[in-house]
């Protein structure tokens, strides 16, 4: 059985937010729509996302670096905010696995959000059901559009390519190969909801510097090899002329 999914490269993720603003443009016009924000820029910001990225800083100085973390609905294979839905609002589609909320049949009582332990469910103040991501259902099966063009819109929309998408149950699909070879991960299974969302893990590259390349290299416009070398403190040009 198919369960379409999302990989995510945490190694090459800049936290751009060109999915977040894409997710939020498409969406919000589309078939899950309106993403209402009542008082995005307050003390207490209000607002739905379906993706948001967050940033953490990891290390103790100076050790330290920098981590985004992308994340919106797992699309879990084990939802658990399906079971608790008194109207059966949420429901899981048995065709590709995406999870998705009938909008005419939520009551907006936050239940699923409580047991999503992921914290992806946002409650829509201006409609009063709760929202979440779709994986753009309305466009991945939009035959109008170019076939290049059924992804999701955040996948379109990343300059660095660390958004996939494919069936994970496809042993020789892209994601399920990035899964294999680059040692993708579900989050947080010991949940048990068994998350169809991947991600790719950040792999560290060391670097050693030596310390004759810490010494500004000579600037060409004052430095004639015909010349003597002078010494790396003396001014170079740049330092002595306003361009």
């Amino acid at each position: 059985m198919m369960q379409l999914a999302l990989v995510i490269d945490l190694n090459v993720c800049v936290g751009c937010h060109a999915c977040v603003t894409s997710c939020k443009e498409w969406n919000t016009s589309g078939s899950a729509g309106p993403m209402s924000d009542q008082n995005p820029y307050g003390a207490d910001p209000t607002g739905t996302f379906f993706n948001r990225v967050q940033t953490y800083e990891v290390g103790e100085f100076p050790n330290t670096e920098t981590v985004h973390f992308p994340k919106s609905c797992l699309h879990c294979e084990d939802p658990p905010c399906v079971p608790v839905c008194p109207t059966g609002a949420s429901y899981k589609r048995k065709e590709d696995g995406i999870v998705l909320v009938n909008y005419d049949k939520c009551i907006g009582c936050k239940y699923c959000s409580w047991a999503c332990p992921y914290g992806a469910r946002e409650f829509d103040e201006q409609q009063r059901v709760m929202k979440k991501c779709t994986l753009c259902v309305d466009r991945i099966y939009d035959t109008s559009m170019a076939e290049n063009d059924r992804k999701p819109a955040c996948v379109k929309a990343c300059p660095t390519s660390a958004r996939l998408f494919g069936d994970i149950h496809d042993p020789e699909s892209a994601v399920s190969q990035a899964i294999r070879e680059s040692g993708g991960y579900p989050l947080m299974p010991e949940w048990g909801t068994q998350p169809s969302n991947h991600y790719l893990p950040r792999r560290k590259t060391r670097i050693k510097i030596h310390l004759d390349e810490l010494e500004r290299a000579d600037n060409p416009l004052k430095v004639d090899h015909q010349l003597p070398r002078p010494a790396a403190s003396e001014p170079t040009l740049d330092d002595v002329v306003t361009w």
